[in-house]
Order: structure tokens, then sequence, then C-alpha cells
């Protein structure tokens, strides 16, 4: 019989708390003064998985780590402060970015080289953090010890999650994990213990002095000002959106109307942002217009400073939800479904190379839009697209929803603003108005840009639930992207073995790699399952960062449900385990969202969430099983993180195969696993 150990729980629930905390602190912080970060931002996912695990690996070696953490923050911090990074992202045809057009003096670097870079970085500063957090989790016994890994990892989920529906500023967040830092740095030697509070405390600082006046939704870092009868809005340094007069701004808000005359009475606005479309209805004799804008603090700034007052209107009904689940979530039929201009400029979540409004121009998207309209109604997209090719996507997913050709024109000078319009109604209308040759721009250059009927490429692909990336021409791996991968896993792979070396010769050679190899391929399926969870999950209940979050705390509840089973059970055959979890995979495959249609939303959610979650559930229980086994679980966790990080670079896969496949992907991980399974001896939980 192993001895059991029983370590005092605290530490390892903080230290645990602290490194999930600060990951998603990161994740959040740093893109939103790093431009266009935002669209790489799982990257830094990677490199706190990177940190961490070889942190762990890094347990038995002499030496703490954790007193050159508050130097690596506040190095961190004061390079993001004073950088004035800005990625240089290459502009391509094949792929589109929405870029800052900043005229401040920025230090443009190149993605390809910048992300290993960054990675390098975050990961050395999870790597000062998780040295400790592999030594308390070999103060337990295995299973013990992953359980409380989990509750703190929770916990730290939930804690974002309250800061950001608060609303509260970065200041407060690297606050409470200062706060969590405090015990550890207390444990050090006077002078390192007064040297590590002051220079967090110097990093609070920065953070609080970088943020000013500026607002900060739970997508954004929001900046204001007004100039005039305009009021600019900037999300993470980005422009995003101006309040003007309607009459003032682009014809396009009014195209719809002037087209068809007053006669939409109930209106929806997707995407409504701080209210100019809104207002167009209102202007043109809306009765009622529904307002969807994910985002809370845009709306509160349409409130204050919109000059029209749209959101003040008694006819206004505001809905503060991602669009798409307004769309399945919601019986109303409308005259006028308006997709505004929807642009998120930040990713779905930091597990997914998913923009945020992905799902909202999809074929499924637009054909729930359709079931949204009265007989007569009308479908209206419009926006600076950029490329032609989007505005062909877009045009060749209305045609096949609807049938019959929609009518789009483009202004190929002003950044290929399309304008599209499908739906029954159209088919009311004899004599289309010529589009104007000048668009208008509030307080822009008056361009002469003639719109010109769209000459449609039916050859351009639809994004679809399956394959949502939309400012994609085809499905490929961009060459940045590849090469950014490659940097990143070069460095990963010099990582570990400086790791492996330094073990070595800290123990004596005693670390034995090919045990620890089923960990590192377990930590490779569940991170895509775990991705696979959220991008699709999403289709449900909405791209908000309420059901990202939930969707992440509800993995691991059943991570620490299966580890709290393998505890109960004396033996766990792998096989057993294995079969059911292949057959959920294949069944998933099988049956994606919306195969099946159900008389209520929830027994949909119920039968999707079955079987989102139930092969976490067995992942989770055939992890916990294997980790009964390990004779280092530090070293076994650590080995599942770096696998968990390999897995984060394989989801990219799903730029050019799709969601779908990643379930073959995943399946064959857990095959590898189960073959790989250790042998059973007598253990402790």
């Amino acid at each position: 019989m192993v001895e059991t150990k029983r370590g005092a729980a605290w530490p390892l629930f903080l230290i645990s708390f602290l490194v999930l905390f600060l990951e998603v602190t990161l994740i959040r912080w740093m893109p939103a003064y790093i431009r266009l970060l935002a669209y790489f931002s799982n990257f830094i996912l990677l490199a706190s998985f990177l940190g961490i695990g070889v942190g762990c690996l890094l347990a038995p070696v002499r030496g703490n780590l954790l007193r050159w953490f508050p130097l690596v923050q506040v190095l961190l911090v004061l390079a993001v402060a004073v950088g004035r990074i800005d990625i240089a992202v290459p502009q391509t045809s094949e792929s589109i970015y929405f870029s800052s057009g900043t005229t401040n003096v920025v230090v443009p670097v190149e993605s390809t080289w910048f992300l290993p870079l960054l990675c390098m970085a975050v990961a050395l500063l999870f790597v000062t953090l998780s040295q400790r957090l592999g030594r308390e989790m070999n103060a337990h016994a295995p299973l013990r010890a992953y359980l409380v890994n989990l509750a703190g990892s929770l916990a730290g989920v939930i804690c974002f999650g309250a800061l950001s529906a608060w609303q509260l500023p970065p200041v407060a967040w690297f606050g409470l994990g200062f706060l969590a830092a405090v015990p550890f740095l207390l444990e050090q030697p006077r002078v390192w213990a007064a040297s590590g509070l002051v220079l967090l405390a110097v990093s609070l600082g920065v953070t609080h002095r970088l943020s000013g006046d500026t607002l900060w939704s739970p997508y954004y870092k929001i900046t204001a000002h007004t100039q005039g009868k305009e009021t600019v809005v900037e999300v993470n340094n980005i422009f995003h959106q101006s309040m003007a007069p309607v009459r003032e701004k682009e014809y396009f808000y009014q195209w719809p109307y002037q087209v068809f005359g007053e006669r939409f009475d109930d209106v929806l606005i997707l995407g409504a942002g701080s209210g100019t479309d809104v207002a167009s209805a209102l202007q043109h004799g809306a009765k009622r217009v529904d307002a969807v804008e994910i985002d809370p603090v845009i709306v509160r700034l349409g409130r204050e400073y919109h000059p029209d007052g749209p959101y003040k209107d008694p006819r206004v009904q505001v809905v503060t939800d991602d669009a798409r689940h307004y769309l399945r979530t919601s019986d109303q039929k409308y005259d006028l479904v308006v997709f505004a201009l929807i642009d998120s400029l930040t990713l779905q979540s930091s597990f997914s190379a998913v923009r945020l409004e992905s799902f909202m121009f999809t074929e499924e998207a637009f054909r729930a839009a359709s079931q949204r309209l009265k007989p007569n109604g009308v479908l209206v997209v419009y926006n600076y697209f950029r490329e032609k090719w989007l505005v062909d996507r877009l045009a060749n997913s209305a045609r096949n929803v609807f049938g019959e050709e929609p009518r789009v024109h483009i202004h190929k000078e002003h950044g290929y603003l399309g304008v599209m319009i499908a739906g029954p109604g159209t088919r009311a209308v004899t004599n289309w108005p010529s589009p104007p040759e000048k668009v208008a721009a509030y307080n822009h250059p008056d361009v002469v840009s003639p719109g010109v009927p769209l000459d449609r490429d039916g050859s351009i692909q639809p994004a679809t639930d399956d394959w949502p990336f939309l400012y994609m021409r085809e499905p490929h791996l961009p060459t940045h992207y590849a090469w950014a991968l490659l940097g990143v896993l070069v460095v990963s792979v010099l990582a570990v073995l400086a790791a492996l070396r330094l073990v070595g010769t800290d123990s004596g050679g005693s670390l034995r790699v090919m045990p620890l190899v089923p960990f590192f391929v377990l930590g490779a399926g569940f991170m895509i399952l775990e991705t696979k969870a959220i991008t699709q999950f999403a289709l449900i209940w909405g791209s908000t960062w309420v059901v990202a979050s939930a969707t992440i705390a509800s993995v691991l509840v059943m991570a620490a449900l299966g580890a709290w089973l393998a505890s109960r059970l004396v033996r766990i055959r792998p096989w057993a385990v294995g079969a059911p979890l292949l057959g959920l995979l294949l069944l998933a495959y099988l049956l994606p969202i919306g195969t099946i249609s159900f008389g209520s939303l929830a027994a949909e959610t119920a039968f999707y969430s079955m079987l989102t979650f139930s092969p976490v559930l067995l992942a989770g229980l055939l992890f916990s099983g294997s980790l009964k086994q390990a004779d280092n679980v530090a070293f076994a966790y650590g080995a599942n993180l770096l696998g968990a990080m390999l897995g984060g670079v394989g989801e990219y896969l799903a730029l050019v195969t799709g969601y779908r496949v990643l379930l073959v992907v995943i399946a064959l991980c857990y095959v590898a696993a189960i073959l790989l399974y250790p042998r059973e001896r007598t253990s402790t939980v």
C-alpha cells in the first residue's frame, strides 16, 4: 500500500486559483493594449499551458522560482505599457483583419516572430508560479491533488467572471492576483518578500495609470471621445463605431426605407451597437424596434451620447444578447431584419480562432434570420467588407437560403462597402433606385465611388456552423499562422528539453519520460474536446462571455466529477470507459448541433449538453484513472498541460477541415491513451 499523503489543502487551492486567474487576466488585458493581439489571444493560452507544464516538471529542481514571479510580472506589464507594440499582420487577399489605423507612434512587429516571443515571455511568468503548483500537488495523493487543483481553478473562473460582470478595470484583476500571491511571498526571506511586494505594487500602479478613464466591458477596453456632433468609440485601441445624427451618416442606414418606403412596422436590428441603425428605423416610422447588442457598455454609451437618442425612445426594446441566440429563441416576426455593422474585432474565446461574430454570418444564421421574417419581410446586410469575395460569400449564402438572387451593390473605392437586400419582400419592388455615387461618411473625405451591382462569384464557399471562418477566402492555414505556430512549437520543445535536463541533473536522472506519454496524449485530446465544447455550445446559448465562462466552468466540474468517480472505483478498465467515450464522439460527429429538431429549447439544450459534456466526464475519468497510477503527480500533470498546449495548436486544423473533423482527432488521441494506459497498482486517492 502506498503511503497516504495529506498535506494542507489551502496552498494548493490558492496557487491553483492564482495560476488560472492570472491566465484569464492576461488573456483579457494584453490584447487591450497590443493592437490586433485580440485576434491571437489563444496564443496567450498556449503560452500559459507551456509555462504551467514546464513549471510542474521543474518541481524537484533545487531553488524557489516563485520568488522571481513579481519581477517577471512587472517586466511583462512594463513591456506592454511602454512598448507601443502594434502587431503587423500580413494583409493578403486570402484573409482579412480589421486593423487599428492608428496615427499614434507604434512599434510594428511581425506576427510570425512576435507570437513565439510573446509565448516565451508569458510562459516564463507561469513557470515561476507552477513550480510551486507542482510541489503542492506532490504533497497530496494523486486524485486529492487533482480535485483541489480543479476546485482552485473553478474558483478562478468564477471570480474573474464576477469581475467581468461588474465591469471592473484591470487594477481590480491584478489586485486580486496580488492578494492571492501575498501568502507565498511572505514565506520568502525578508528581502525577497519586501521586494516582491513592491514589484507587484508597481504592476498595480502601471495597470491603473494605463487604464486611465477607459471603460471595461466583458469583451473590450472601450474609450469614447466626442468631436463636435460625433462621438467616436474605440475598442482595444481600434476604431469601432461613431455616433452622429443619422441624416449626416452614411446613406446605407436609410437605404432600406428609400427602396421600400416607410412600411416597416416591426424591425429587428442585430448588432445594434450605439444605436444609429435604431435611430434610422425610428425616423422612418417603425412602430417597434428590437435592438440586439452583445456588449452592455456599448449600449450604455449609445444611451448617453447618441445625438438622436434612439435608446430613449419607448418603441425600442434593447436585448443584451448574442444575435444568433436571439434568432434561435425568439418567436417574434419582423418586416425588416438588419445585420448592422457587425465586426467584433476579437475572438469568441481564448480557446478558439473563431471571431465573436463569426456564427452570425454562416448560412445557418441566414436561415434562422429568414424564419423571423413576415411573409413580405426583408433582410438587409451592409458593411465595409474590404474584399469582393467576402461580399460574394454572403450573397451566396443568401442565394442558398432564399432560393433567389439577392440585390447587392458594392462601392469598390470605399473599402468594398456592400449593401445586400434579400427576402420575399424584394419581389414587390419593380423599380430599384440607383445607389448614390457618394457614401457620405460623416467627417470623412467625400470620395466618389459609384455603387455598382455585384457580379456574384458563385464559387466562393459560404461560411457554415462547421466552418465559420468568415474572413478567410477558402479553407487553409494562413502562412503567418503556420510560421507562428511552428515557432511556438520550437520554443516549446526547447523549453521542455531544458526542463528535462535540469530535472535529470537534480534528481540523478530518475525522471522517466515514457510513463508520461499517456498523460501528454490525454491532455491533447482533452484540450481539443474543450475547444469543441466551447465553440459549439455557443450555437445553443450564444457567443457571449457568460456562455464561454459557464462552459469552461462546466468542463472543470465534469473533470472534477470524473476524478471523484475514479476515487470511488477500485479498478478502472480503460476500454470500459473508452468505448462509450468513442461512441459519444461518433454520435456527436453524426449529429452536429441543429441536426435534430426539438419541440422546445429546453429539450434541445438537454440533448446537446449531454452530447457535449458526457465525453468530457468520461475523459476526466480516464485521466483520473491514469493519475491514480502516477509515481509523480506533478510530472503527470505537467505532461498533461504540455499535451493540452499541443492540442491547442491542433485546434487550428479547423481552419482547414472545419470543427466536425476535430472529433476524429480527439478520438485518435483517446485511442492512443487507452492503448498506453498505465498498468494498475494499489494506490491511495
